[in-house]
């Protein structure tokens, strides 16, 4: 037999975990490298000696060959989700998105609930090597988990799905392994192991407690086997609940300014713009990049010279009639024509004081509504999970087994956010007071309401409006495996896989709104004009409803639940032979060929208000329909040319090689090449080659017309003729009958489609590691496990939607204008002028990334005492992402929220019936922003864009108080870490923090987990 080499090509950050086959709860071993006859009084060196010495053989991931040890020509990491729990993780989830498994690359989590995501709102997805969530591929038990979620953007794992309790390790191969499982594996693979022969029932419970006294998370979970002669079958049931945490639990969320120096030397906050009435640098609705948020309390009125009308603190004197070199622009664009409510009766906008106009700063005007605290950093949320695996022995057809796996989840998550209600009074209606029935229009005809011109537009505070999503996830595998003869095994297996999901928003509908703003005059009151549907008149327009205090009837008929569903379905089938061929000069060779078939198809159909276009300033849809299947042949060798000789001790090479037909775009072919060379026990070298695919997802391919919208800045037209603007954008711009000063009062709308009908290909990437292990025993010393290896990953054809903002730039700044095909994407209504972008998937991008993985760990035992301590770092060189063969190459490593440098360090030491462990994790600091953005030295000398080192310190006890009670006590982020602050303008902020996955928002966090076993 071989000897175990490469252990630690597969050290992980946490500790690998034999499979226990009783339900007593048992100390976990304190090294992977520890073996069973170095514990053999414990009693889980004696259950893994006793599956050691069964002869089963293993199936490493990244492979599908069958061997008795795991050393592999890839790095692989492993995870133990008892050890996560010691580190007070509640969830699988939370385990792969921590910096031991993502490297410091950014997740969507549970804070970006408010954000349009893959998967829709309340989907945690994994992005290894920060290369996206399509480009990574998520099994459990080898098989793929597919994806679950709301919305047309299904098209990755989602990770709540996942069990937890029922997870024994977790598997993470850091590389391309599209030869092996076909599509998607082009950053990595994680392949979540679930715990086997597993005898009795175990209760588990863990409780995390934040210090805020927030945002509390409880997991309960019941854990349950039997075994018999021919059969074994094990699973679980589980139940989590997340409490959301909202901006005024935490006293950073609550204000957040522009954090900018007034000078290189100043200190962050002296370039603030000052609050007139309280003298201190201005609150802004946090989460936002800009500076002023979203206008509140306001009106919009015609233009009105400054000097004739009351202005509020903070507008110059004599605004209105300032020369342009007073920095707000030329004369036109100096007037007011943005009031709020002041009590006052003189001016000519009698009751209200001019907050805004043209250039003026906007900083003056009401952004901050007291309902904005209730905006949720973190999402609520249940999740319901059961799991039941079982297997049972024929004794016939090659001592043949079947087994199944049923995976079944619920998730209910919601997120509460804030809005504004900006809503439109038409010119002449009756509902204006005499004082503000102005002469002339505000705004020409909108198209929320056609042909009716503007008197008098409101920014008033709507409060708050709740998204909820219910998802049900349903995985069923069932297969049979057996012995061919001669040493050959067989596998072969059918998947399939539901999600259904609906998701609801309570909105405002369009037409609502307009048939309640259009009232004739009943009694003292107004009605509607048309009172179909029960119809409420709008409220008569009052200091007090631009304050946001709206009629409850009226917000009750212009508001509904806009729900949509939708449904997800992946079928495979698989089947795959193993065994060996012949001997060689080191041993068997061994291949596994095998054909598989994936079908998947996604049916999301959004309320038919959306559809319709009928939801008021929230993006529409239409319905997203697809699918695609995929016909598959995979082979892979693995030949041990020398072992056990002189300066050979292992010597091994293997390859694989894929065929895909997809039914969509054709066909492809991927293979990977890599090898192991040992010259003695203690040290190997290792490295691989081989090309990878990316199917375009269905929401790719099919999405359906998405409309939303975005800031009227983007337009290139926008404050034409300012200095320093492009002179063939300028003229491009006045070739559209455009003239200088023109200012974009309408927002850009922006309509997605899918890229079926441009004939959307499949995105291939090529790969390849280099590394080292050197793993030392030093006797009754203990084990020393170090490991090094490079990576380099570089994605061609890559799969992206152009921005709106590129497609306008790229359109406007050609001097070939509107001949360039990029120019049909853009129209331009002749009414107002307004902008409509369309924008697609497209085989464009090309996308790289290279670092550097370390691990390290090092075990004894020392009389009673179990000591360890290691750690496991990434060292990223470059990662970018070039949208368009004519974008400079810009490195984001360095970048905020993308550390160069991370890991993961932890220790402990477990006597008798008690250990102890502490851990840390490191997301590095990062400090080329600036030259990443392009920013001039004056923007240098203003914004801060770098923040510094980040750790996260954690520390738990677990007591064994008998074989079957265990108790785990610890806190996280032990020493509150400091957040790092950013200026506005770049990056989307919580108060002034970035908004990154790494970051802990929280803070200290108390934890306790209690096993019982029975």
């Amino acid at each position: 037999m071989r000897t175990l080499l490469g252990a630690s090509a597969l050290a992980g950050t946490l500790v690998l975990l034999p499979i226990s086959t009783q339900a007593q709860i048992t100390q976990p071993a304190t090294s992977d490298t520890t073996t069973p006859e170095e514990d053999k009084d414990s009693a889980i060196g004696r259950v893994a000696q006793r599956e050691r010495t069964s002869g089963d053989d293993v199936v490493v991931t990244g492979s599908r060959i069958r061997r008795n040890q795991y050393n592999t020509a890839d790095p692989v990491n492993i995870v133990s989700f008892d050890q996560a729990t010691q580190a007070g993780f509640t969830s699988t989830a939370q385990v792969l998105q921590s910096a031991a498994v993502s490297n410091g690359t950014a997740q969507i989590n549970n804070t970006y609930g408010g954000f349009v995501t893959a998967g829709g709102p309340g989907a945690n997805t994994l992005s290894l090597r920060g290369f996206g969530t399509s480009r990574s591929l998520v099994l459990i038990n080898g098989r793929r988990l597919a994806p679950s979620g709301s919305r047309g953007s299904v098209g990755s794992a989602d990770l709540n799905t996942l069990p937890n309790i029922m997870v024994d390790r977790i598997e993470i191969l850091n590389g391309g392994a599209s030869s092996i499982y076909g599509s998607d594996a082009i950053a990595g693979v994680v392949n979540v192991i679930t715990r086997n022969n597993f005898k009795g029932i175990m209760a588990d419970a863990q409780i995390n407690a934040p210090e805020i006294g927030a945002g509390r998370t409880e997991r309960y979970g019941l854990l349950f086997g039997a075994q018999g002669d021919r059969f074994s079958i094990t699973g679980s049931i589980e139940y989590s609940n997340r409490e959301g945490v909202n901006y005024r639990d935490l006293a950073f969320a609550r204000c957040q300014t522009s954090y900018r120096k007034a000078n290189a030397s100043s200190a962050p906050g002296t370039g603030d713009f000052i609050d007139p009435l309280t003298g201190q640098p201005k609150c802004y609705p946090t989460g936002v990049t800009g500076e002023s948020g979203v206008t509140i309390n306001t009106i919009a009125t015609p233009n009105f010279n400054g000097s004739l009308v009351d202005r509020a603190a903070g507008v110059p004197a004599g605004y209105g009639t300032l020369p342009s070199s007073a920095g707000f622009g030329t004369p036109a664009q100096q007037v007011c024509n943005r009031f709020r409510p002041d009590g006052t009766a003189g001016g000519a906008v009698a009751g209200f004081e001019c907050v805004g106009g043209g250039q003026l700063p906007l900083g003056v005007r009401d952004t901050l509504p007291p309902s904005l605290y209730a905006n949720e950093i973190v999402n609520p949320g249940q999740n319901y999970t059961g799991y039941l695996q079982g297997k049972y022995e024929l004794n016939s057809l090659g001592n043949a087994e079947i087994y199944t796996e049923l995976l079944v989840n619920r998730r209910k998550t919601e997120q509460n956010g804030n809005r504004q209600l900006s809503f439109d009074y038409p010119f002449g209606s009756p509902l204006i007071p005499a004082n503000l029935r102005f002469p002339t229009v505000a705004l020409p005809a909108q198209p929320t309401n056609p042909g009716v011109p503007v008197g008098i537009r409101v920014f008033a505070d709507y409060g708050i409006y709740n998204n909820r999503q219910t998802v049900d996830f349903v995985r069923a595998v069932g297969g049979i495996r057996g012995d061919l003869g001669g040493g050959f095994h067989y596998d072969a297996y059918a998947l399939r896989s539901w999600s259904d999901a609906s998701y609801t928003s309570d909105l405002v509908l369009t037409d609502k709104l307009n048939q309640s703003l259009d009232v004739v005059a009943s009694g003292s009151g107004f009605v509607c004009r048309n009172t179909a549907s029960g119809c409420v008149a709008a409220p008569a327009l009052t200091p007090a409803v631009v304050g946001g205090q709206l009629p409850a009837s009226w917000i009750g008929f212009i508001s509904a639940p806009v729900t949509g569903t939708t449904k997800f379905r992946e079928t495979i089938v698989s089947a795959v032979v193993d065994g060996p061929l012949f001997d060689i000069w080191g041993g068997p060779v061994q291949i596994a060929v095998g054909a598989e078939y994936r079908k998947q198809t996604l049916n999301d159909t959004p309320s038919l208000e959306s559809q319709r276009g009928n939801v008021y300033n929230f993006t529409s849809s239409t319905i997203t329909r697809g699918s695609d299947s995929v016909k598959e042949v995979f082979g892979e060798i693995e030949a041990p040319l020398l072992t056990n000789r002189p300066f050979f001790e292992d010597l091994t090479i293997k390859a694989s090689a894929r065929y895909t037909d997809y039914a969509s775009y054709g066909s492809q072919t991927t293979y990977k090449v890599g090898g192991i060379y040992s010259p003695f026990r203690w040290l190997s070298a290792r490295g691989s080659y081989g090309t990878s695919y990316r199917a375009p997802g269905l929401f790719e391919q099919f999405l359906g017309a998405t409309s939303g919208f975005q800031s009227s800045s983007i337009d290139p037209c926008n404050n034409l003729g300012a200095a320093g603007q492009n002179p063939v954008r300028v003229t491009n711009c006045q070739s559209e009958g455009l003239t200088n000063g023109f200012i974009q009062n309408n927002g850009v709308t922006v309509l997605q489609r899918g890229g079926a009908e441009s004939g959307l290909k499949s995105e291939n990437s090529v790969a390849w590691t280099a590394g080292g292990v050197f793993q030392p025993s030093f006797g009754d010393w203990g084990k020393l496990s170090l490991s090094a290896d490079y990576f380099n990953i570089k994605v061609d054809g890559g799969v992206s939607q152009l921005a709106a903002g590129t497609i306008l730039q790229q359109c406007y700044d050609d001097p070939d204008f509107r001949r360039e095909s990029i120019c049909s994407l853009v129209t331009r209504n002749s009414a107002n002028q307004a902008l409509t972008v369309t924008t697609g998937f497209v085989n464009i991008a090309t996308a790289k990334v290279t670092g550097w993985d370390f691990n390290a760990r090092y075990s004894v035992r020392r009389g009673e005492a179990n000591f360890d301590i290691g750690g496991q770092v990434t060292r990223f060189g470059q990662r970018y992402t070039q949208l368009l063969p004519t974008d400079p190459i810009q490195n984001a490593i360095g970048s905020l929220n993308n550390p160069r440098w991370s890991g993961v360090f932890d220790g402990g030491v477990r006597v008798d019936k008690v250990s102890f462990r502490y851990s840390v994790e490191w997301v590095g600091a990062t400090n080329t922003t600036a030259d990443y953005l392009g920013l001039t030295q004056a923007s240098r000398d203003t914004y801060v864009f770098e923040a510094k080192d980040y750790f996260i310190h954690s520390t738990s006890v677990r007591w064994q108080a008998t074989d079957k009670f265990q108790f785990t006590f610890g806190v996280r982020n032990l020493f509150q870490q400091t957040l790092p602050q950013i200026s506005s303008g770049a990056y989307n902020r919580v108060g002034n923090v970035p908004l990154y996955s790494a970051y802990d928002y929280v803070g200290r966090t108390f934890f306790a987990n209690v096993r019982a076993g029975f």
